[in-house]
């Protein structure tokens, strides 16, 4: 059974980093497409940045290009979402996701992700 388990979410001030953990487990994900998004209250759920395969390309939402950074740990099975300079608009539920196939697919849409972790609250208070 695949889970992703994200952490490191919580309640900081503007201006602060944090650091949100994903945790893979029953399969391997080297190969495939990770990524993140979020969802605050009342929106649709957005893309923030996505990683491709071991040593491949980032890509990261405009709101957060400069701010996060997306990196992934493959001996640990794990991608991570280091997030600096945060802001009140940064607030919502982030949620990880990986892509089951090796191909490359639409790293910025949530249908190309076939499996979703729990989702982590990030609360930005001004």
């Amino acid at each position: 059974q695949v889970q992703l388990v994200e952490s490191g979410g919580g309640l900081v001030q503007a201006g602060v980093s944090l650091r949100l953990s994903c945790a893979a487990s029953g399969r391997t994900f080297s190969r495939n497409l990770m990524g993140w998004f979020r969802q605050a209250p009342g929106k649709e759920r957005e893309f923030v940045a996505a990683i491709r395969s071991s040593g491949g390309s980032t890509y990261y939402a405009d709101s957060v290009k400069g701010r996060f950074t997306i990196a992934r740990d493959n001996a640990k099975n794990t991608v991570y979402l280091q997030m600096n300079s945060l802001k009140p608009e940064d607030t919502a539920v982030y949620y990880c996701a990986a892509r089951a196939s090796y191909s490359s697919g639409t790293y910025y849409s949530s249908g190309e992700y076939d499996y979703w972790g729990q989702g982590t609250q990030v609360t930005v208070s001004s």
